[in-house]
């Protein structure tokens, strides 16, 4: 049966394949003109606005990058200018510890020179007190024994305390001028 139809719509006319069926091509470019507009209308407008969101996404993306690039440099050049503040604040504090330091030494120094004059001071007075004291009880020594022995030779006592004590210091003065003659 198809084949009849087919027959019958060829035997009037005889088609030409190199043209076009017009309503063929009318309906096509009505179809073709409805996906443009729709495509136009609809489709454009929304790659459009997927592109320019994503254009501002990258360019707020590198617009931070470069503002937290400009930061970190700050923050570089702080860390820097304290690191250098430091340096200087530590160079200074040492030298100023160098200088107490000196300082307190000299003045240990002082102090132990003081304290070394005091005591050899006290050592002169000590030893002169003693040596006086030495002195004082080696007259009565040497006197008592001079009345003694002065006594035996002349062959009686010298109990007299002043004619003994007389005696004593001629003797002892006598001594130191020995002495004084002797050391020159």
């Amino acid at each position: 049966m198809n084949q009849l139809i087919i027959s019958a719509a060829t035997e009037g006319e005889k088609p030409m394949p190199l043209l076009p069926n017009i309503w063929e091509m009318g309906v096509v470019l009505v179809g073709f003109a409805v996906l443009l507009f729709i495509v136009v209308k609809f489709v454009v407008p929304m790659f459009e606005k997927t592109f320019a969101e994503r254009a501002e996404a990258i360019e707020g993306g590198i617009a931070k990058a470069e503002q937290a690039q400009a930061e970190a440099s700050a923050a570089l050049e702080e860390y820097k200018q304290q690191l250098t503040d430091a340096r200087a604040e530590a160079n200074r504090i040492r030298e100023e510890a160098r200088a107490e330091g000196a300082q307190i030494l000299a003045d240990l120094k002082a102090k132990a020179a003081a304290e070394s004059a005091r005591i050899t001071e006290q050592a002169h007075a000590a030893i002169e007190s003693e040596r006086q004291a030495a002195v004082v009880s080696l007259r009565s020594e040497v006197g008592t024994l001079a009345t003694t022995l002065a006594g035996r030779i002349v062959g009686e006592a010298l109990n007299d305390d002043e004619r003994s004590a007389r005696v004593v210091d001629r003797f002892l003065a006598d001594l130191e001028t020995q002495n004084a003659g002797a050391a020159k």
